[in-house]
């Protein structure tokens, strides 16, 4: 049963990755203090439209939102997570750093760090367990 706070519409696909430069640093992003969860570091990304493929929205959300393109996408981890402005599926990716100079349209930080330094940042709560994947290895 739904709540009149949540409506059906509210459910989101949202695909993210965490991009690998040439160091093995992951790329992480500050959402500007505007916006939902404003201030919370994340792994950059954002929602899948209708009809589109999901790497093609992932490819197309980083393009859109730091200007460099990337490669050698892999599915990491699958998480559905309910926040307070609606639910949603998160599907993370790893990625490589392909092309370009990294420009900040929808975030006001970004900082490329390894895994270990991460869980120093105010990390997105549906984020926090893909940092224990990425611990591992990076």
């Amino acid at each position: 049963m739904m709540t009149s706070s949540h409506k059906k519409n509210d459910f989101k696909v949202i695909v993210c990755a965490a991009i690998l430069n040439e160091q093995n640093k992951i790329l992480i992003t500050r959402r500007s203090p505007d916006k939902i969860l404003g201030g919370k570091w994340e792994f950059p990304g954002g929602k899948l439209e209708h009809g589109e493929e999901v790497e093609d929205a992932l490819e197309r959300e980083i393009q859109e939102e730091l200007s460099i393109s990337i490669k050698d996408i892999k599915l990491l981890h699958i998480k559905p997570f309910v926040y307070e402005h609606g639910a949603c599926l998160i599907l993370f990716y790893l990625a490589k750093h392909a092309a370009g100079t990294l420009k900040l349209i929808d975030h006001d930080q970004a900082q490329w760090c390894s895994a270990k330094e991460i869980q120093n940042f105010d990390l997105l709560p549906a984020n926090k367990e893909v940092l224990e994947i990425l611990k591992k290895d990076y």
